[in-house]
């Protein structure tokens, strides 16, 4: 006698999730693994869903990793009290963007895609433009001026992210192997030619010290000071 054949499961929905739990996961991830790790179906994985479920919420990669851009400014961007004159609301508005993007510099890796921003970032953006036209820069010229801001606030955050990251691997990976680098790279300062390279045989014993200092704010206000002569 034939047997009653097992009932057949019914596949239930897939578990609901908003758009904030898509961002908060999203996050997650980048900030473990980078943002070459997030992928729309690692993140579908994530959230317990499938990847044409997480299309209702974002379209694709670039959408995701706008609404991450929003999300980190929301967090992290606060408008400071901007001082009178032109020149330090440059100062001020450009060391704000620098603080927040500094504590997360996968978002700069994002950013130098130079397609995608933040609209709420616009605001600082607008302060830097600003005071440069009012410091008299005409405004195209100012828009000049504030790539080069830009470009000095982002390269000065991935190289030292870049950096940490690279000393954090290898004290993870081979201890042994970074101290040989390090070591390395004191060999070649000691052996410096002062005949050939006289400033830098001189500062040789100094140079890993002084290139870990943070002068950021200097920096900045040397390249302002810089663009505003060429007025």
């Amino acid at each position: 006698m034939p047997q009653p054949s097992a009932p057949r499961k019914t596949r239930g929905r897939p578990p609901r999730f908003s758009r904030e739990e898509v961002v908060a996961t999203a996050r997650r991830i980048v900030d473990e693994d980078g943002v070459d790790r997030l992928t729309m179906r690692r993140l579908a994985t994530e959230v317990g869903s499938t990847p044409m479920a997480l299309y209702h919420h974002v379209r694709n990669k670039e959408e995701l990793l706008l609404l991450l851009l929003d999300d980190h400014a929301a967090r992290t961007l606060r408008r400071p009290e901007l001082p009178a004159h032109p020149r330090e609301r440059i100062i001020v508005a450009a060391a704000a963007i620098h603080e927040a993007l500094a504590a997360c510099p996968w978002i700069v890796e994002v950013l130098t895609a130079d397609d995608l921003m933040s609209a709420s970032a616009l605001w600082f953006v607008e302060q830097i433009v600003d005071g440069l036209v009012e410091c008299g820069l005409t405004p195209e010229r100012a828009v000049h001026g504030y790539r080069a801001v830009w470009y000095y606030t982002a390269g000065e955050i991935v190289v030292r992210a870049t950096a940490a990251r690279r000393r954090a691997d290898a004290d993870d990976a081979d201890a042994d192997a970074y101290a040989d680098r390090a070591t390395y790279r004191e060999r070649v300062f000691a052996d410096l030619d002062p005949d050939e390279l006289p400033r830098l045989a001189r500062i040789a014993d100094d140079w890993a010290p002084l290139t870990a200092e943070d002068t950021y704010l200097d920096g900045l206000r040397a390249l302002v000071d810089g663009l505003l002569v060429s007025r």
